[in-house]
């Protein structure tokens, strides 16, 4: 995938659509994470973030037409709702560990459905690749006290790289489907 996104992108030529089984195997991984994120099992979350990980929301611009496949999302160093790696994640994992995160206490009920999953492999390792390139939808549902309720959705282009025997996210970006952050905090993690 690029560093623009848009809606009709493809992995470069050099990977093709993974086999049924692969496919499967990654959507599942996908909601394996799903669950223990709505399950606040933050740390074992973190065990399937490669140590590299770049994790990053850039933000959405509302441009012309003819402008959409350049510049509709901000650029890696450009202004982002957040850009990080595992080291900041971790940090986010352990500040709302402690159970004083002003924005997380009391938790926020959290539902994240994924959908769409789409799954490219190497072309010369389509049967049995060390990483993958994903593309998937998600609707990030978050309550908190009585009303405050939120609604994310989006897009997420992901590389995911065999690490240790496992499946790990190295790579995530997510395009939220709004300019405007309505929500008074990003505390959940997508």
């Amino acid at each position: 995938m690029n560093d623009n996104h848009t809606e009709t992108s493809q992995p470069e030529a050099a990977y093709v659509r993974a086999s049924m089984d692969l496919w499967w195997e990654i959507q599942n991984f996908l909601f394996e994470e799903a669950e223990l994120l709505d399950t606040r099992r933050f740390s074992e979350w973190l065990e399937l973030l490669h140590p590299d990980i770049q994790y990053r929301m850039p933000l959405a611009r509302n441009i012309r037409r003819d402008h959409i496949k350049t510049q509709e999302y901000t650029r890696p160093g450009e202004a982002a709702w957040f850009d990080e790696g595992y080291q900041t994640l971790s940090q986010r994992v352990a500040q709302i560990n402690t159970g004083i995160h002003w924005a997380e206490e009391p938790a926020s009920r959290i539902s994240h459905l994924i959908g769409n999953v789409q799954v490219w492999a190497p072309a010369e390792a389509a049967g049995a690749p060390d990483e993958v390139k994903v593309r998937s939808r998600f609707l990030v549902y978050q309550n908190r006290l009585q009303t405050e309720t939120s609604l994310f959705v989006g897009k997420r282009d992901d590389i995911l790289r065999r690490h240790e025997g496992r499946w790990k996210i190295a790579e995530r970006t997510l395009y939220l489907d709004q300019n405007v952050l309505l929500a008074k905090a990003l505390t959940t993690f997508f």
